[in-house]
């Protein structure tokens, strides 16, 4: 029987991350993986639907080349081909995920490629073979949620029925696409494919798509997102789901969207199949219930990503991957939910960090508001790019940030700044003092400092 210090079940961000953290603190480390390294976020996620995003935003770009100055372009024989799209993505995601076996191979990790089935606390039975480890990490992830919905199983049969891993390997662009949900995967498919060509319909239960965003923030990427094409239909009831297309109740009246294909993301549950013999306490979501420091209610068994649903995020599973990979050996660590960045990769993108002013109310905290336009930032201006702004939350008492939410083009690059800043408890103050290069976006975090202090500069 083959023995470790750590087996991790599962390779995603969050179990190949935890992996090779352990690995470099000494462990002996062993990660069993039914699929590729590198999980849904490298294969099917994450980055194949950015990859994939910035060919969009560079066709919109090129559309718009005459606004720039540049002449010449027949804007009507300029297409995606999405056969090419696809081949990129692929080479993408492949040079990535070759990646991290090489840094298995550099850690000596070892590598078991097969279905795991925990057995108990210690051992784990993988292609025949059982392995012993003192400790185990769980990291299988989350899966797709499908309601009771009248018609979705026999839709799901014929293959008009799609999750965000079928998007990415469509045979062609579809003409007319319904999409069932308003969460960020929903609404980050739908900004590809309306920008692709597509028609796209988005149906969502409440009322505004990205529910958990900050307010505005939502409202107006909902606006834009309407500007540019794309039919938003809130507070609906979905019905069913069949040939004739998608049945909705919508302002009291049944309403049908028919399209060539029916992207449905409405949620996840974790994967528990092959842990069930833990017998884990799970939360009142069916997640596993997991502390600070990744610790499950089984000694030496630790949960983290997307297993535990506390954060569907890949840098959220990494970095609970090294938190629990640290306390394994020997290192107290853990994680701070209050100061988790959360980016959604839109035309312009929004990023968060921290409390929103409704929720700073709620707690009661005396805060300030200070909101700053990208229409008034010169680099913006430059690059055409000024729908947006950036809004800080400070508390009165010392001028602490205790919430950022960007809206731009680059809002998941700015949002760091703010981070950081949380992480080491700075203030509006510090990031006024700090300078701040120009002509840069970046300089909109630093107005809205001044603003919260006294007066903006430039507005």
């Amino acid at each position: 029987m083959n023995k470790y210090d750590l087996i991790v079940l599962g390779g995603g961000p969050g179990g190949y991350v935890a992996a090779i953290k352990a690995a470099q603190l000494g462990g002996k480390v062993a990660v069993v993986e039914k699929e590729k390294l590198g999980g849904v976020c490298l294969n099917w996620g994450c980055i194949p639907t950015k990859t994939m995003l910035h060919t969009a935003n560079l066709y919109l770009d090129i559309l718009k080349g005459e606004e720039f100055g540049i002449v010449g372009i027949d804007t009507s024989n300029i297409k995606v081909d999405w056969n090419l799209l696809l081949n990129r993505k692929d080479k993408v995601v492949d040079k990535l995920v070759s990646g991290i076996y090489t840094l298995f191979k550099k850690n000596k990790i070892t590598l078991y490629e097969g279905m795991g089935t925990v057995l108990n606390k210690n051992e784990i039975e993988v292609n025949g073979e059982i392995l012993w480890a003192k400790n185990l990490i769980l990291a299988t992830g989350a899966k797709e949620y499908y309601p009771e919905i009248e018609g979705l199983e026999e839709m799901m049969k014929t293959g008009d029925i799609i999750n965000s891993k079928g998007a990415l390997s469509l045979e062609e662009i579809p003409k007319d696409l319904v999409v069932v949900g308003g969460g960020i995967i929903a609404v980050e498919f739908a900004t590809l494919f309306n920008s692709l060509g597509s028609n796209v319909v988005l149906i969502q239960r409440s009322e505004r798509i990205l529910s958990s965003v900050e307010k505005e923030m939502a409202k107006t990427l909902e606006r834009q997102l309407k500007r540019e094409g794309v039919n938003i239909l809130t507070n609906t009831k979905l019905k069913s789901i069949g040939k004739d297309g998608v049945l909705i109740e919508h302002k009291g009246k049944d309403k049908i969207f028919k399209g060539d294909k029916y992207l449905i993301s409405l949620g996840l549950k974790p994967r528990l199949n092959g842990i069930e013999k833990l017998n884990l306490k799970l939360n009142s979501k069916g997640f596993v219930e997991t502390n600070d420091k990744m610790e499950t209610s089984v000694d030496g068994v630790y949960a983290i990503g997307d297993l535990n649903g506390k954060y569907a995020l890949a840098h959220v599973a990494s970095a609970e991957g090294i938190v629990a990979a640290e306390n394994i050996m020997g290192i107290p660590s853990t994680i701070d939910y209050n100061i988790v960045p959360s980016c959604i990769y839109t035309f312009p993108e929004l990023a968060s960090v921290g409390l929103t002013e409704e929720e700073a109310k709620e707690r009661g905290i005396d805060y300030t508001v200070s909101k700053f336009p990208l229409s008034a930032n010169g680099k913006a201006l430059a690059t055409g790019e000024t729908t947006g702004f950036v809004k800080i939350i400070s508390d009165n008492e010392y001028g602490e940030v205790i919430g950022t939410h960007i809206m731009a083009f680059n809002a998941t690059d700015l949002i760091s700044e703010a981070v950081m800043i949380m992480q080491l408890e700075g203030t509006v103050y510090d990031i006024a003092k700090a300078i701040h290069p120009h002509p840069t976006v970046s300089e909109i975090i630093m107005e809205a400092a001044h603003g919260a202090i006294d007066k903006p500069i430039h507005i």
